[in-house]
């Protein structure tokens, strides 16, 4: 797959991920609590997929560390979809370490791969 066509999903499943977070949260209920958790499950997959298949191939040992951190943060994601399908509020916990990871994952590497070059 093509950069901007793996760019363009990884935004859209960033923004449908969001989005069905927030609906869960509030608990809104135009829309059907499944489609909700379904719409997550799905794009937290995507993402998920996007994260794993781009794996750091190179010597920098620490790239090599973030993207360790960046497949744990991938799991997780699938795995707060399996807490919200079964009720449980640790979804929102696994979730956040997520998003905190995949912060940290980003601002570092933008500064290892300017040091690189």
């Amino acid at each position: 797959m093509s950069a901007k066509v793996t760019g363009f999903l990884f935004f859209i499943a960033s923004a449908v991920l969001l989005v069905s977070a927030a609906l869960y949260i509030t608990g809104d209920q135009w829309i059907s609590g499944k489609i909700i958790t379904y719409a997550y499950a799905v794009s937290g997959a995507v993402i998920a997929v996007i994260y794993l298949s781009n794996l750091y191939q190179g010597l920098n040992l620490r790239l090599k560390r973030l993207n360790i951190q960046q497949v744990i943060a991938a799991v997780l994601l699938p795995a707060s979809s399996y807490f919200m399908f079964s009720r449980r509020n640790e979804w929102f916990i696994l979730l956040l370490i997520s998003a905190f990871l995949q912060i940290y994952i980003v601002i570092i590497r933008t500064i290892e791969e300017k040091k690189e070059k």
